[in-house]
């Protein structure tokens, strides 16, 4: 299952949060069971960040989901605009 989309930051505040959260929120996605790839990188525009994950089947992007929304991450980011897809799966 895959995710793609951005963060689009409305104020140079945001920037500072990503920057200052993300690190401990890759770490945790990364090691979750299921977890294939993950990826959150800061565009050529600095308020857009391009986000890819990938997880093993539905279970695992189900498990991160309900993790992420009980973190720190999810607290401090939640009123970042999010512009996510999630394609079809075959």
């Amino acid at each position: 299952m895959r995710l793609s989309g951005f963060l689009r930051c409305e104020l140079a505040e945001d920037v500072e949060i990503i920057k200052r959260h993300l690190p401990d929120h890759a770490r945790m996605t990364r090691a979750e069971s299921g977890c294939v790839a993950f990826e959150v990188t800061q565009t050529a525009d600095p308020m857009v960040w391009r986000v890819t994950e990938q997880f093993a089947d539905r279970a695992a992007f189900d498990f991160h989901q309900r993790r992420t929304r009980d973190s720190e991450w999810f607290t401090a980011t939640s009123h970042i605009p999010r512009d996510y897809e999630i394609p079809e799966q075959e």
